[in-house]
């Protein structure tokens, strides 16, 4: 099993900035390789952000947030991170940590999930 305990979040106002924090931890956490983060609106489906792996150092991000979010890591930590700049209103929405066995955009390769955070942006 692997856990993520995710940290972070809140409410904001636009154009700020906000890093949410997720540590993997379990027996299996070694074997998880690709680290992403989604978010989810109310209403809507889970919505794929980035995702990077602890050893090859790539980062992949979906066009709605590329050149504003920054994924990475801390592999001695154990911790992904994911800096969120110049935030706007619709960014609004609950943000979620998860592991894979591989890299991917698709929410449903997806193993194991952090609990969530609410990120607020107001205008």
């Amino acid at each position: 099993q692997v856990q993520l305990m995710q940290s972070g979040g809140g409410l904001v106002q636009t154009g700020s900035s906000l890093r949410l924090s997720c540590v993997a931890s379990g027996r299996t956490f070694n074997n998880m390789y690709g680290m992403g983060w989604f978010r989810q609106a109310p209403g809507e489906g889970r919505e794929f952000l980035a995702v990077t792996t602890w050893s090859t150092g790539i980062r992949t991000y979906a066009d709605s947030v590329k050149g504003r979010f920054t994924i990475s890591t801390d592999s001695a930590k154990n911790t992904v991170f994911l800096q969120m700049n110049n935030l706007r209103p619709e960014d609004t929405a609950v943000y979620y940590c998860a592991a894979a066995s591989f890299v991917s955009r698709e929410a449903t390769n997806y193993n194991y999930w952090g609990q969530g955070t609410q990120v607020t942006v107001s205008s």
